[in-house]
């Protein structure tokens, strides 16, 4: 298989972390006889320097005309005093809506070698393995411009979307628990929100569409709850953009570590925008440290997502597994009688084990 992969390094340890993805990629590719062809460009904080803009044109044409883009972070101190309007993080925003990338993949599962550092006793949190599946280019995000009214006493944000926009990600959805445990949770606010009473409208009427799959409607404060209590009993999520966006960052620090989790950002024809869910972490950016088995991870999904390749995927998740159980890890993972090592060091075992 030959596939075209541009990569977005962005800002802080994006670079390091985005090393370590494409030496796994390469292992991969020699394993299993495929070619990557990769094309490196910038976003963010990093594009913001070299040409004004967070989302160069350059960039973004690079990425329309991808099978796939890995992104490592963006953000920093250094830009807090540019314009929101061209602030790194916008041109993160502004690529997931330029490529229909409606659909965003968060699974939160925990490696039994971390499972001690979850807030959340172990009893709680082992077997949990949730899928979030979360709209990700409408409602309040993307509603009209915020405005500030009355002298700056009334502020005004808009909360907007269109029924097939529910239709597609509420699909994916069900189409996602239908290759797991058959359960969706549809998480909503109804007893509030007219938006939410449309999509609870659009999720019982799809749920024919789908018998083999269990649903239940949760109201998102009770899911917030019951992510504390009971997040075992959860399978596939589906929320729009902002309960999303709130519930998948509250799961992520459930299985011990941010550091370990990928995500996905996809469209209906398989291309898709992969990245870690950490953020840059500039204050250990250059110093070797930095934990690049999200982004390692991140790009396991691209095989699985974009490219079928799902024997490939599961060597990257294996070997990950592997690494850690045998204690390896970096500085900001607890490994009990762990052997701690650096970015380079991880990658290089990692790549060992799928070798």
């Amino acid at each position: 298989m030959k596939k075209k992969i541009v990569l977005l390094p962005g800002d802080g340890i994006g670079k390091e972390i985005m090393d370590s993805a494409q030496a796994v990629l390469d292992a991969v590719a020699q394993k299993y006889n495929h070619q990557f062809d990769y094309e490196q460009h910038v976003i963010g904080g990093d594009a913001i320097d070299q040409t004004g803009d967070p989302l160069p044109e350059e960039t973004l044409k690079a990425c329309q005309a991808a099978d796939a883009v890995l992104l490592g972070a963006v953000g920093g101190p250094k830009w807090q005093s540019v314009p929101a309007s061209k602030r790194p993080e916008q041109g993160l925003l502004r690529i997931r809506k330029e490529l229909g990338l409606f659909a965003n993949l968060r699974p939160i599962q925990g490696f039994p070698a971390l499972l001690h550092a979850s807030p959340l006793k172990k009893e709680i949190v082992d077997g949990s393995d949730i899928l979030f599946v979360r709209e990700l280019t409408s409602g309040l995000y993307f509603g009209k411009p915020s405005e500030r009214r009355d002298n700056g006493n009334v502020v005004v944000d808009t909360l907007y979307y269109e029924k097939n926009e529910m239709e597609r990600i509420i699909d994916k959805g069900f189409e996602s628990a239908q290759l797991r445990r058959k359960h969706l949770t549809s998480v909503d606010k109804a007893n509030v929100l007219e938006s939410s009473r449309m999509w609870r409208e659009i999720v019982d009427e799809k749920a024919k569409e789908y018998p083999d799959v269990t649903v239940e409607h949760v109201l998102v404060d009770a899911a917030a709850m019951k992510l504390i209590t009971e997040p075992s009993q959860f399978d596939v999520i589906v929320t729009e953009n902002l309960f999303g966006d709130i519930l998948s960052d509250e799961a992520s620090v459930l299985t011990g570590s941010l550091g370990m989790l990928p995500s996905a950002s996809i469209r209906t024809d398989g291309v898709g925008l992969y990245e870690p869910v950490h953020g840059s972490a500039p204050d250990i950016a250059g110093k070797g440290i930095a934990n690049p088995l999200g982004m390692i991870l991140s790009a396991a999904l691209m095989l699985q997502h974009s490219f079928k390749l799902e024997e490939e995927a599961k060597a990257i998740e294996k070997a990950v597994s592997d690494c850690l159980n045998q204690g390896y890890h970096t500085s900001d993972l607890q490994i009990k009688d762990g052997k701690q090592t650096g970015t380079k060091e991880i990658t290089e075992i990692v790549v060992e084990y799928i070798q």
